[in-house]
């Protein structure tokens, strides 16, 4: 059976995620300390992960939430120094726009330049990645994200989603991302097909069942396959 569409994830599948979160909790940080000099000594970038870290196991209906968990974690640290107003929405732009300065792998946007030439994309992630900010929204005819959905991958109803949006049968569709429980398993489970974007090389794991259809090193090889077998089916 041919791929109609294809759904993507973002974060360490299109490019490494942690250069920007580790960029964005600098940026946040900087703007403390110069305007909340206070509130930086008190929390430091490790202190604010560890309190996020706590802000996720005590809300988990906040689960599929990053965005949330985050502005919660930041409303915490300034009523704990006793400053009732604080600027979120100032704090957020800061996060968002260093957490949106990503360095795409090399590979990346020459495949989805060969792969979106052919088939509908539609991004499919846990994170808040911006798919304007990051320049690449014009590959992509559709973003689904579990804040919005109101359930995380590898929750089948994202996936069940996508593919509506998309107007393709499960079984017609590919998702592609790097986590094999939240996208090689998440999918499967959903009836979707899947690629496993391997860039490590490493071996398939023994607990999440039948490895995947396609275990790949990069996006270049990806687009290789999908050309290679456009016309089956």
């Amino acid at each position: 059976m041919s791929i109609l569409a294809l759904t993507l994830d973002l974060d360490d599948t299109l490019w490494p995620v942690l250069p920007a979160l580790e960029r964005a909790d600098q940026a946040v940080d900087a703007w403390l300390q110069q305007h909340h000099p206070e509130i930086a000594r008190a929390w430091p970038i490790t202190a604010m992960r560890e309190l996020r870290a706590r802000v996720a196991v005590e809300r988990l209906d906040l689960a599929h939430d990053f965005t949330a968990q985050r502005q919660l974690t930041l409303q915490h640290v300034f009523e704990a120094s006793g400053i009732a107003e604080a600027p979120i929405d100032t704090l957020w732009e800061i996060y968002f726009a260093a957490r949106n300065q990503v360095e795409l792998y090399p590979d990346s946007l020459p495949a989805l330049e060969r792969i979106a030439a052919r088939w509908p994309l539609a991004s499919l992630t846990n994170g808040n990645a911006d798919l304007a900010r990051v320049g690449i929204e014009r590959h992509f005819v559709h973003h689904v994200c579990a804040s919005e959905h109101g359930a995380a991958k590898p929750d089948r109803g994202i996936f069940l989603a996508a593919a509506a949006l998309l107007g393709v049968a499960p079984a017609d569709l590919l998702h592609v991302g790097d986590d094999p429980a939240m996208d090689v398993h998440g999918a499967r489970e959903a009836g979707l097909r899947s690629a496993w974007i391997n860039r490590e090389r490493r071996p398939w794991p023994t607990d999440m069942g039948p490895p995947p259809e396609l275990d790949l090193p990069d996006m270049s090889a990806l687009a290789d396959w999908l050309e290679a077998h456009a016309g089956d089916g």
